[in-house]
């Protein structure tokens, strides 16, 4: 009976210490992985974000919008931007040299000196005169557009075109493949010769 007993208050003691005893913490979820992107830290973001804004810049360059002789100089040089477009009148009285390989909005090389202005609806509201002794075009693919230009042209490459501009001047070609590849609309007309001219 005392056996029993003592079985009993054994038996009885165990289960209640079960019932006492906390559940076992539950293993802690493991850290969701993390891709590529996630690791980055701000800096390396912002490194990332910075290169991306230095290859835009170097693949499409924006425009000048240029009121002023020291600008529009600037912006026609190596250094300067794929379109370059005027607000008034510019007079040089020094030669003037388009230089220097840009792309356009479609990543296209193409480079433009832009004489006018226009509204929402791409109709020309003002054209300008550009005048100087002498304008020389290296840069390819470049045309002078919707304006005049007074003095003579002097043309290196051989893609060179002319939209809807007056040429009050001569145009020099420096060779017959800059002549033959010299290009102009009915809009476009020039007052003096074009001639190869080394």
């Amino acid at each position: 009976m005392k056996i029993r007993l003592i079985m009993g208050s054994v038996v009885l003691a165990a289960v209640m210490l079960a019932g006492c005893t906390p559940a076992p913490a539950p293993a802690p979820a493991p850290a969701p992985q993390q891709t590529e992107t996630e690791e980055n830290t701000e800096e390396t973001q912002q490194e990332a974000e910075g290169e991306t804004e230095e290859e835009q810049t170097d693949a499409v360059t924006t425009a000048s919008i240029v009121d002023e002789e020291s600008a529009f100089e600037k912006a026609i040089s190596k250094d300067g931007t794929w379109i370059i477009a005027t607000l008034k009148d510019l007079t040089f009285d020094k030669d003037l040299v388009l230089e220097g390989e840009f792309k356009n909005e479609r990543d296209e090389i193409q480079r433009k000196i832009a004489l006018y202005t226009q509204d929402s609806n791409r109709n020309v509201t003002n054209r300008f005169t550009l005048t100087a002794p002498s304008l020389t075009i290296k840069s390819p693919n470049a045309r002078i557009q919707h304006g005049n230009f007074k003095g003579n042209l002097y043309v290196e490459t051989t893609d060179f075109q002319l939209v809807d501009t007056k040429v009050d001047g001569d145009i020099y070609f420096t060779s017959e493949e800059a002549r033959s590849g010299f290009k102009m609309d009915a809009e476009s007309s020039i007052s003096g010769i074009q001639e190869v001219k080394n």
